[in-house]
Parts: C-alpha cells; sequence; structure tokens
C-alpha cells in the first residue's frame, strides 16, 4: 500500500534541502485536478519555459488541461478530440483524452508522480543519496527520468531494446543510466529480472516498479479520471449516456479511471484491452506484438480487475496499418474523399499507436453494445506519433510506397470492418480467474504476500483506500513546500 505514515526526519531534512536550493516546488493532486488553483506567480513563470524543458516549473504541467502549445502555455479545458462516425464506422461519440500535451509527450510523468513524490515528501526517499529506478516498456520510464530530474534525484531508466528509436534518443540526455533489457512490448519478466540483479548489487537505489506501485493507482484514479469526466461532459448533450471506458493496458494504470468514472456514472464499462498476439486477460496466453507499451504477459498488481466488465484483444497488424492511414499522405488524401473532416484529419497524428489500439476498442465496444448517436465512449492517447517516426520508416522499408489502394484497404478493413471478434464479457468466476494470475508473478516471483493479493479480491475497502490516500498526501506536499521557504 501507499505508506505515508513512515517517516524519517533526517532524510526529509535533506530533501527539503535539495528542493530549496534548486527551486523545486511540487503541485498538489488537487492542483493537477484543477490548474486554477495554482499559484499566478508560478503561471507567469511558466510563459517563458518550453513544454519539454527541464526545468521544476514544469512540474505543474503534470496534467491534462495545458494550452496545446510548445511553449509558454497556460491551462484550459482537458485536451480531447472527438473521433466521428465517418472515421470509425459507429454513431457512438469516441472522446480520446490527449497525452500528447504532456511534457515529454505522454502522460506516464503523472503516474511517475504518483509514486516517487509520497516518497520525497515522507522523507523514505533520499534525492541526495538514492537513485530512482524506472523499469518500463517505454514513456513510463521516461517520465520517471523526467520526474527525477526536477525534483533533483538521479534516475536509472529501464526498457526492452526493442523499444522505439526516439525512445532511447531522448533518455540518452535525461536519464542517469539507461539500460536495454532483451524483448520488447511483452518481455516485462526479462525487466523484472534486471531489477532483482541491481537491487542485489549494493547501490544505494529504489525501484518504482509501475506495475505493482499504487501511486499509478492513484495518480489516474484521482487525475486521469477526473479529467475523462470533464471531456466527456463537455462532449455530452441532452439525453446523451455516458457508457464506458475502453483501454489497452501495459500496467493497468490508466484503467483506475475507470473506478473513479464507475462512481460517477454506476452503469457504465470498464473495458480491458490487450493484443491479440499476446491474449493474456482473453486466453491466458503469450506472444510477441508491435502495439508498444501494453500487454505484458502478466496481470499488473495494481489492476483492479474485480471492477473491469470486458477484455477483449486488437490485432497489432491493424494498429500498424492504421499508422500509415493517418500519417501519410496518400492515406490522408483517401479519409478526405470518404468525408473525414480536414479537422479531424489535421489532429489523426495526436495518436500513438497504444491510441489508435485504444480507438478500435471503442469501435469494437460501440458495435457489441449496439450503441448509437447518444452514447459516449471515453479512451486515452497515451502518446502520440512523434514518438514513432522511425516505426513510420521501418514499415515504408518493409512494405513499400503507401499508396491509394492500401489506404482504401485499411479503412475497410480495419475501421469499417472492425468486429466483435476476440471480446468476452467478464461474470464474477471470468474476473476472478483473470485475477487469480497475479499469484505466479507477484506472489511466487515478487515477494507479494498471499494476504494482499486475496484482500485485492475479498476486501471492499482495499482499492478505496488508496484513492483516499489524496487528501493526506496534498497535506504532506503543502508542509514540505512550506518548509523550503519558496
Amino acid at each position: 500500500m501507499i505508506d505515508l505514515k513512515t517517516r524519517d526526519e533526517a532524510t526529509l531534512t535533506r530533501a527539503v534541502q535539495r528542493a530549496k536550493e534548486r527551486n523545486i516546488i511540487i503541485p498538489t493532486f488537487t492542483q493537477m485536478r484543477d490548474p486554477s488553483k495554482i499559484p499566478t506567480k508560478i503561471k507567469n513563470e511558466l510563459r517563458d519555459i518550453g513544454l519539454w524543458d527541464l526545468n521544476p516549473r514544469n512540474l505543474f504541467r503534470i496534467n491534462w488541461h495545458n494550452e496545446p502549445t510548445e511553449s509558454g502555455g497556460g491551462y484550459g479545458d482537458v485536451n480531447h478530440i472527438v473521433l466521428p462516425p465517418a472515421l470509425t464506422g459507429v454513431d457512438a461519440k469516441i472522446v480520446v483524452i490527449l497525452g500528447h500535451w504532456f511534457p515529454t509527450g505522454a502522460h506516464k510523468v503523472g503516474a511517475a508522480f504518483g509514486c516517487l513524490v509520497p516518497t520525497l515528501v515522507t522523507g523514505q526517499f533520499d534525492p541526495t543519496r538514492t537513485k530512482a529506478v524506472w523499469p518500463s516498456t517505454g514513456n513510463y520510464c521516461r517520465g520517471g527520468a523526467y520526474d527525477s530530474n526536477l525534483l533533483g534525484c538521479e534516475s536509472i531508466a529501464i526498457l526492452p531494446e526493442g523499444m522505439s528509436q526516439e525512445r532511447f534518443d531522448w533518455l540518452a540526455t535525461v536519464a542517469g543510466e539507461t539500460i536495454k533489457t532483451p524483448g520488447s512490448e511483452s518481455n516485462v519478466k526479462e525487466i523484472f529480472d534486471k531489477c532483482w540483479e541491481l537491487s542485489e548489487s549494493g547501490q544505494d537505489l529504489m525501484i518504482f516498479n509501475q506495475f505493482d506501485q499504487l501511486g499509478n493507482y492513484l495518480w489516474h484514479h484521482e487525475i486521469t479520471g477526473r479529467a475523462m469526466q470533464e471531456a466527456v461532459e463537455a462532449v455530452m448533450e441532452s439525453g446523451d449516456r455516458y457508457r464506458g471506458m475502453c483501454v489497452t493496458t501495459g500496467s493497468a494504470g490508466t484503467i483506475a479511471a475507470g473506478d473513479y468514472l464507475k462512481k460517477q456514472y454506476p452503469r457504465s464499462k470498464i473495458v480491458a484491452s490487450e493484443a491479440l498476439q499476446c491474449p493474456t486477460l482473453l486466453n491466458n496466453g503469450f506472444g510477441s506484438h508491435r502495439i508498444e507499451g501494453i500487454g505484458d504477459k502478466h496481470i499488473p498488481w495494481v489492476h483492479n480487475v474485480k471492477n473491469t466488465d470486458m477484455v477483449m484483444a486488437i490485432d497489432d497488424a491493424a494498429t500498424m496499418a492504421l499508422i500509415r492511414l493517418f500519417n501519410s499522405e496518400s492515406g490522408q488524401d483517401y479519409l478526405e474523399k470518404v468525408g473525414v473532416s480536414a479537422e479531424t484529419i489535421t489532429n489523426l497524428h495526436l495518436l500513438g499507436i497504444s491510441g489508435i489500439a485504444n480507438m478500435l476498442s471503442c469501435i469494437k465496444f460501440a458495435k457489441y453494445y449496439e450503441l448509437g448517436s447518444s452514447d459516449v465512449v471515453v479512451t486515452v492517447a497515451t502518446d502520440s506519433m512523434a514518438l514513432y517516426a522511425s516505426r513510420l520508416r521501418e514499415l515504408e522499408d518493409a512494405e513499400g510506397a503507401f499508396t491509394e489502394t492500401h489506404a482504401a484497404a485499411a479503412y475497410a478493413r480495419y475501421l469499417l470492418g472492425e468486429n466483435i471478434a476476440n471480446v468476452q464479457e467478464l461474470g464474477y468466476y471470468d474476473r476472478k480467474r483473470i485475477h487469480n494470475l497475479k499469484y505466479y508473478t507477484w506472489v511466487e516471483q515478487q515477494g507479494k504476500t498471499f494476504e494482499e493479493i486475496q484482500a485485492q479480491w475479498y476486501d471492499d475497502d482495499y482499492w478505496e483506500s488508496i484513492a483516499g490516500k489524496a487528501d493526506e498526501l496534498d497535506k504532506l506536499i503543502g508542509e514540505f513546500n512550506e518548509r523550503t521557504g519558496l
């Protein structure tokens, strides 16, 4: 659980001094939910700071409300787009909130913040001596390295060697050290093995594993969940109904937003999606795939499986064809011919590979439940195509130029032709089957207790108690900031 009670005053004093020396002020969860509560002085400082700059004031840009500009932006509504029927082939409104306008171009800086800051403001983590280790399949270790830099501590990023080159290029400029592990998106066991190796090396370090750190759950429940609610309510018209959230799962942090939304809309659904080539949720399966950042051959500790209503699988061939459709001249010309608006086409680059998988999950969901024009579904684009230009070049080299014929085929097969195959509604024992898979990874291999895995399933207060930590954490952040005198 998130420990806000254990305090080490000597370490906390050093952390406060480091923050004072480096002009670090930590935002509260309240400010990340509602940037209108951020002090005017800080907003004025941000006018001269780029979105990705390694400046501690960019901690206040860890939210969904950043003005969509590369430098000097303020705050506005939650960044989102609505995908129209001409693109999706379904009448339901599909709302996508956008991670592109976070520092690093992905919302994982928020999840990392939720893991690191509770240890920092309680004196459990010493930024002057201890290295923060960020195991990940991509964006989380980038977010962790970025947050570490802004919060004044050293970092080690761990990710599979098969991830996009853009990630490694950027990490080389920010992380203290980058470690490549064998494999690609679904090779998480190799990452965990490296963490064990580091933990036994005698180095002074703390491992922030996104797959078991409940700060990941807390941040998404409190921040992403409320952002999704704002975006949905901005889109809904009289008579509309919010039906559910569909997201692919990597660390399963984002799906915590569905827990928040279900409290606001008790009849709504939560859908967990994965790659068809690695169908762990759907079929206890395994494999390798190309949807970067999802589908990791295990069930993350932070996934509240008991609250998940449906699982489904997306063919990675669909995502790779659609990134070409959305980001090539011939593909965009074809979309214009079939009636997709210029505004929508202009925004399609804001969906990275997993964002496209999330879109397809929403289409499946809408077709399965026969949703209409008064129904609203929400999802997220964790990142954008800014992180995958190398993948487009690789596809061009392997498959040749993307022509109008390819565009027509991709549109017909993977958008209009998306169907309800590889979908399962979950009953009580279906959920329990998936939850029980946690045992093999977390109890047998990673040191979790049998008592806690049972509590996750049988104790109704387990997950609710995590969400309840936000106010207590805000109080500690406020006390930390007061001690710095900044």
